[in-house]
């Protein structure tokens, strides 16, 4: 990690190493906040809408991104146990869930139908293309990223297990 520093340096020069460490530091900690943010990727809901990732965060209160696919069960069973006590969440976090498809272009019109078949209430947005998954490298699905009420990202989970929303729930009340 620190080969650069194995090249000829003047370990005389306190003050120049110091710099280095310092500027390392910083680009360091600037990559690590720049990680616990929502990456800047615009992508269509289902209706057709462009919408920037960037901007999912609502401030003063949290947001869950939940990744799914229509061909994923544990997708489904996670987003419907999630839409059996959302407005109960709603009333007492303000949470929001947005999901987000990461179906192919070619089967992206299976998912507004099975959208309302399920009747989730969420904003549901599309990655045909595998952007926004890929830019939080994500590699399983179902996969969560939960937001807090200054849009940075607090939890991350992929899998689902039947009661798995309680742990979710504990995210979000967890003051």
């Amino acid at each position: 990690m620190f080969y650069f520093c194995k090249q000829k340096t003047n370990h005389k020069n306190p003050a120049m190493m110091k710099k280095v460490l310092l500027l390392f530091v910083a680009v360091l900690a600037t990559t690590l906040m720049a990680q616990a943010q929502m990456p800047a990727v615009t992508l269509n809901d289902i209706d057709g809408n462009a919408v920037r990732t960037d901007t999912l965060a609502r401030p003063g209160h949290p947001v869950i991104v939940s990744f799914f696919a229509t061909w994923c069960k544990p997708c489904q069973r996670e987003l419907s146990a999630i839409a059996e006590v959302y407005d109960d969440w709603q009333a007492e976090t303000g949470v929001e869930v947005v999901a987000v498809s990461i179906d192919e272009a070619q089967s992206a019109n299976r998912v507004k139908p099975l959208v309302a078949a399920n009747g989730w209430p969420y904003r549901v947005l599309l990655d045909p293309n595998g952007e926004l998954k890929r830019a939080l490298g994500i590699q399983l699905i179902p996969y969560v990223v939960v937001l807090d009420e200054n849009g940075k990202m607090i939890y991350k989970h992929n899998g689902y297990t039947d009661g798995a929303e309680n742990e979710l729930l504990e995210v979000l009340t967890k003051k």
